[in-house]
């Protein structure tokens, strides 16, 4: 399916049976040169560079056809052939790699092996920064370096999972905010449940019923990724997760059904990759406030309690008054 010409080597396209049957392009309605290189040289405009003559001050290779360098298609087939195989299982890209790139590679491929190129394919959408596309032009890109010095990459990733794969996403500041503190009842939720599970209070009167669910949670959440993963629909689980453990165990629990909720929430944050990161331990100065606030809050000296709060607050913590006692965070 490859011709030579004039030191270049095209693919001829439309000799290959189902070209374009990924973007499901109809090639008697393309237009010649709207998304396709129109040359003299070429039998067809379908047709693509597998090879290109050298030019001046390229870098080139020796080949049967004189020098040159490979068709940028051909880079792609290339290595993920050495390193995936001739069938891969998995191949991604942007929406606007469809056609003509991802159609060429697959009429490259499979003309060379005879085999399947890749099972699934999974294109994103686009990342639109304040409602425009992000582009290097409009100069409104940012890089992952750039914005973990700002923000925690977990909350970037959980923002990146809140829509779907193939939907467009519009990043700003404001969004992330939000993710962080989406993230912040998440790790939230967990060190509560983590409290329970260390000290046995009883249980609570809606826990066995809410222990007894769990199961259609991870139900709701694997049928949610098993939809072409809707990651956006898994979190929407998560959060339904956490809403509920916060109102069953707010007022204590029993160990073993905070663990069962505990394990469960990080089974399901383990499968999107988000991770909850160890807290630095509490300084002695704080956990000595906290003491002292109790002990006045015991002689009904509210006062001294609400000062010595004050003076954990501009330390950088919080005290949580709960059935089972102060908690600080």
């Amino acid at each position: 399916l490859a011709y030579e010409s004039q030191g270049d080597v095209y693919y001829a396209a439309k000799e290959f049976p189902g070209y374009a049957k990924l973007s499901g392009q109809n090639l008697d309605e393309l237009e010649a040169g709207a998304r396709v290189d129109v040359a003299e040289i070429k039998r067809d405009p379908m047709d693509f560079a597998l090879w290109k003559a050298a030019k001046p001050g390229e870098p080139s290779w020796d080949s049967p056809w004189g020098k040159g360098r490979p068709g940028w298609h051909v880079e792609c087939s290339a290595m993920s052939m050495k390193y995936l195989g001739e069938t891969f299982d998995i191949h991604t890209g942007g929406q606007d790699l469809i056609f003509p790139h991802h159609d060429n590679e697959i009429a490259q491929s499979e003309g060379a092996t005879g085999k399947p190129f890749a099972r699934y394919w999974l294109h994103n959408g686009y990342i639109n920064v304040d409602n425009r596309k992000m582009s290097k032009s409009l100069n409104n890109f940012f890089t992952i370096r750039d914005i973990s010095t700002e923000f925690d990459l977990m909350a970037v990733r959980l923002f990146m999972l809140s829509v779907h794969y193939r939907s467009p996403i519009n990043y700003s500041r404001d969004l992330i905010v939000q993710a962080e503190a989406a993230l912040s009842r998440i790790r939230n939720a967990h060190d509560l449940l983590s409290r329970i599970a260390d000290a046995p209070w009883g249980e609570a009167p809606r826990e066995t019923a809410f222990t007894a669910s769990l199961p259609q949670y991870r139900d709701r959440f694997k049928a949610a990724m098993d939809d072409d993963l809707n990651t956006a629909d898994a979190l929407g689980v998560i959060f339904d997760l956490v809403r509920e453990a916060n109102t069953v165990f707010v007022d204590g629990g029993s160990a073993e059904g905070s663990a069962a909720a505990k394990g469960l929430l990080e089974e399901l944050l383990h499968v999107l990759g988000i991770q909850l990161k160890a807290e630095a331990p509490i300084p002695q100065e704080v956990l000595d406030l906290a003491e002292q606030r109790q002990a006045a809050r015991a002689a009904r000296d509210f006062a001294a309690a609400d000062a010595l709060r004050d003076q954990i607050t501009a330390l950088g913590y919080v005290v949580e008054d709960t059935k089972a006692g102060p908690v600080v965070k």
